[in-house]
């Protein structure tokens, strides 16, 4: 049997969560986000395809995730989570930190691709690093949302009672 009490038996304040905006822009920065990673995806996989031949599996990965780290953060400071407030160091630290672990998790992939096949070809080693971006890009995701381009802190109603 649940027990109610009146308003003015409870003592003290009553805080209630008051939306920020962060939740209201969810929907909005995930379209977004979804968007732009497809477009970089698909750059990222042209890149490789384009200069895997000339310089290597490996090279070719770390140009393409240089240049599209850097086109795909500006997309998301401009367009994604556009009016929210960051610092200059965090957005290059977010980046960087972007960069290190596309290399990173690119090059361990394409690794174990070679460990495990003599010569995979260039179809096999753009899906698996296509798979594997967009793994990583859930993770980024609410990096840059709760991290880089918060939206302000949970605000909350008071009422005193």
């Amino acid at each position: 049997m649940a027990m109610s009490f009146p308003a003015y038996a409870i003592p003290g304040t009553v805080r209630r969560p008051v939306p920020s905006g962060r939740s209201a822009g969810l929907g909005r920065h995930a379209v977004w986000y979804v968007a732009a990673g497809a477009v970089t995806t698909l750059l990222q996989a042209l890149l490789f395809l384009a200069l895997r031949e000339p310089l290597g599996s490996l090279v070719a990965n770390l140009l393409a995730i240089a240049v599209t780290t850097v086109a795909n953060t500006e997309f998301h400071r401009l367009v994604t989570f556009a009016g929210a407030s960051t610092r200059p160091a965090r957005e290059s630290v977010q980046a960087m930190v972007a960069f290190a672990f596309y290399a990173g998790s690119g090059s361990l992939v394409l690794l174990m691709l070679h460990g495990l096949a003599d010569s995979p070809s260039a179809l096999l080693e753009t899906v698996a690093l296509g798979v594997t971006s967009a793994v990583g890009g859930i993770a980024r995701f609410l990096v840059l949302r709760y991290w880089v381009f918060p939206h302000g802190p949970r605000r909350t109603a008071k009422m005193t009672v």
